[in-house]
């Protein structure tokens, strides 16, 4: 049972929103991870993400579009903050702390467009 101290303390924590995209400081990054600070979109679940979690799963984006990399990437155009069409790198998810991620939100994805990314990354992980 939630008390009001619990739920005033998951509004106050609240920094992401799940299917929000954000700039997170990627670097130092190693081998073919994409490093820089560069827009993210946060994958993980609003119940983690509406309390104070210290990780964040994420998706990173890059703006080198490449035509033909079904499942790998997943096209999204520029609206709101996002300056240019980017693609998410659906093979790149990562975990990130916290901390990594700047709070503002950058651009937001339709429920249409999560599912979409849902579906391309269960086949990148084979799950059914």
């Amino acid at each position: 049972m939630r008390t009001n101290l619990m739920i005033f303390y998951m509004m106050v924590w609240k920094m992401f929103d799940r299917g929000g995209i954000y700039l997170a400081r990627l670097y130092p990054s190693k081998g073919h991870e994409p490093g820089k600070t560069r827009p993210v979109l946060v994958l993980q679940t609003d119940m983690l993400n509406h309390i104070e979690h210290t990780t964040v799963i994420i998706v990173p984006l890059t703006t080198q579009l490449i035509d033909g990399t079904y499942p790998l990437r997943y096209r999204i155009s520029k609206r709101e903050q996002l300056a240019k069409s980017s693609e998410l790198l659906c093979n790149q998810i990562r975990v990130v702390d916290a901390k990594r991620l700047i709070p503002q939100k950058v651009a937001s994805l339709s429920m249409r467009e999560m599912t979409e990314i849902e579906q391309q990354i269960q086949v990148i992980l084979d799950f059914d």
